[in-house]
């Protein structure tokens, strides 16, 4: 590792090298802020969660000053975060080492607890979600599948927003017709509360202009709104709503002699051609009925329009989901049940397809003085419809259960040990019911895990420590087996690693952080590829991966923040059989960003990504290798925000 980490040293003695004169100021060292997790709808400290979490607060996000949602998970976190053959709008995710390609469908993406998961095989549109608006990111891992049940067995990402007061502006600009502008507004008053945000987001592009004259470009307009009132003591009713229309193209993947020699060239094709149109509201109650008992009961509808005007596909999505949940609490003791539904339907020219899943849910807490125990059961109902436009209507069903246990010792105020144990599912999607081309190809069986994770906590007033292992056994992993192209089961996988989170405050001036995790995917049985694939490594996964940053305060207006994103070479997509010489890269970014705070109210920064400009992209192992480039070239951007 140390070629790659040689570029980081050289940014990092360049700053210190200009900041070695600053006048710092005269205090004792800075504590790092305390920071709470709420992931199974119990708000605590992370040290005494019996689970492993990992937390980005809005403090983090502003150092960061990324422009959207996907810019911040990619570079700022533990989770492999790749355009989705080439869509930055809806990425791969890889938690806990389920895989570049498939991995998105292993954990439940949810914002304010609506989920975003599709019925498809379509990653969750995080271009859809203003990162302005996010007050806080929780990702928990190999948890959560009491609570959010399909999907989460490698865990969930949940997104909080908060209701702001006052108003900003904000707007910048960069290389590559990179351009964006964001409006707040929010008022919170005794009796109720209104926020409401409007995010435009544009970049020129990044390869060669294509056939039809196009670059790469894309962009995102997004508007959000929420509002709350009290009537009564007790009571909150709160409404949501929201809409994002986004448009992008992107490339065809080249061959490796193309990226090496230009990955920003065009091969002579027209980029693909996505659009999405989306609109969602909500409405919700919380009530409490006395100082143990709380109510609460949701309604959450969303539309979704997709067309691909490159491959003539258009597809409309519509989905509802409610909950009704009670919570009671005494003396350290808190229990939550509650039922959840969630209706999604696609509809296209062919047929109309739909998955439900109904579940009822029951997770109970209790805190002792030193000790903390959690356990969870769930049980949930999932139906299938295929109904073509012409022919016979098919049909299935599956009934699932999902269960959690977790413990939190605490040794002492800096020092505490936690376990989870967990079993999760995950029903497949309704693409995965056909083959290349359309035809029926039979509803296959859910995917099913257990989750062992052991870890430690050690938090002082300038160090944040949390180091965890995890095994995970699975039968009938869902994947895309890449001969027949038929989407089946691998009968019998396994997983395990090492994750290391620390920040730690150096002087009252600098901050540290590093996030590593170290993972092996393993399959040990597979019936598809005569058996070649048994004992094999899941292809997309790196075996390391690490994020490392550095926070600079520059006297007591500036703030320098320097960032290294590293993986490790992996199997291509696509490549099971472990055999193509050809492999994954090495990915790495540095990436640096400075904000200056003018005055009270007015502050700008400038950032530039990919600093030493490494050439990175995705490769895919199909019957020729190929890659799609991603962020492989220089970046800059200058912005400033005002707030009234």
């Amino acid at each position: 590792m140390q070629a790659p980490l040689s570029p980081l040293a050289a940014a990092l003695g360049a700053a210190l090298a200009v900041m070695a004169a600053p006048a710092w100021a005269e205090t004792a060292a800075s504590a790092l802020p305390d920071v709470t997790v709420s992931a199974t709808r119990i708000d605590m400290a992370d040290q005494d969660a019996p689970y492993a979490s990992e937390v980005h607060t809005r403090a983090d996000i502003e150092r960061a000053s990324a422009s959207t949602l996907y810019d911040y998970l990619a570079q700022q976190t533990s989770l492999q975060i790749t355009p989705a053959y080439g869509n930055r709008y809806a990425p791969g995710i890889n938690m806990r080492g389920y895989g570049s390609t498939d991995g998105y469908q292993n954990v439940v993406v949810t914002v304010n607890g609506r989920r975003l998961n599709n019925v498809d095989m379509v990653p969750q549109l995080l271009g859809a979600i203003s990162l302005a608006d996010i007050e806080r990111i929780e990702i928990t891992k190999g948890s959560g599948a009491v609570l959010f049940g399909d999907g989460a067995t490698a865990g969930t990402i949940q997104i909080y927003t908060k209701a702001r007061n006052g108003a900003s502006l904000e707007a910048y600009a960069g290389s590559h017709g990179q351009r964006g502008a964001i409006a707040t507004a929010g008022l919170v008053r005794e009796q109720f509360d209104l926020s409401a945000t409007l995010d435009h987001g544009r970049t020129g592009g990044f390869s060669d202009r294509d056939l039809s004259g196009n670059k790469d470009h894309s962009e995102a307009n997004t508007w959000g709104l929420t509002a709350g009132v009290r009537p009564i003591d007790g009571l909150r009713v709160e409404l949501e709503a929201g809409a994002a229309h986004i448009d992008t193209r992107y490339p065809d993947p080249l061959s490796v002699p193309q990226f090496d020699a230009n990955p920003g060239m065009n091969k002579g094709t027209n980029y693909t051609h996505q659009q999405y149109e989306t609109k969602h509201w909500g409405l919700g109650v919380d009530y409490a009925l006395n100082d143990q008992w709380k109510f609460s009961a949701r309604h959450r509808d969303e539309r979704k329009d997709s067309v691909n005007a490159t491959f003539n596909m258009a597809a409309d999505y519509r989905s509802t989901s409610n909950e009704v949940a009670l919570q009671f609490s005494h003396q350290g003791f808190i229990l939550n049940a509650g039922w959840q539904n969630f209706d999604g339907q696609r509809s296209d020219a062919a047929n109309t397809t739909s998955k439900k899943n109904d579940g009822v849910f029951l997770h109970g807490q209790y805190r002792m003085e030193q000790l903390t125990v959690s356990a969870g059961l769930r049980r949930e109902h999932v139906r299938y419809r295929y109904a073509p436009t012409a022919g016979q209507a098919l049909e299935g069903k599956e009934h699932l259960t999902s269960w959690e246990l977790g413990g939190n010792y605490r040794f002492s105020p800096a020092l505490s040990a936690f376990a989870s144990l967990s079993s999760a599912f995950q029903a497949p999607d309704i693409d995965r019911f056909f083959l290349w081309g359309g035809a029926f190809n039979g509803f296959i069986v859910p995917a099913k895990s257990k989750t062992l994770t052991l870890g430690l906590n050690h938090q002082t007033e300038r160090n944040r420590l949390k180091a965890s292992v995890f095994y995970a056994r699975l039968k009938n992993e869902i994947y895309l087996e890449p001969v027949t192209w038929a989407n089946t089961n691998i009968d019998k996988s396994h997983k395990y690693g090492l994750e290391v989170q620390d920040r730690f405050a150096l002087t009252p001036g600098i901050a540290a952080s590093v996030n590593y995790t170290w993972t092996r995917a393993r399959i040990d049985r597979e019936n598809e590829g005569a058996g070649a694939y048994n004992g094999n490594d899941l292809p997309g996964v790196p075996r390391h991966a690490v994020v490392l940053g550095l926070d600079v305060r520059v006297a007591d207006q500036g703030l320098l923040h320097l960032s290294h994103n590293w993986r490790s070479t992996a199997w291509a997509e696509g490549d099971f059989a472990n055999a193509n010489p050809l492999r994954q890269r090495i990915f790495q970014s540095t990436d640096v960003n400075y904000r200056h705070r003018f005055a009270k109210n007015v502050e700008g920064y400038v950032g530039v990504s990919n600093l030493f400009d490494r050439k990175n992209g995705i490769w895919i192992s199909g019957f020729s290798t190929s890659v799609y480039p991603v962020n492989f070239e220089r970046t800059w951007k200058l912005g400033a925000k005002i707030q009234f």
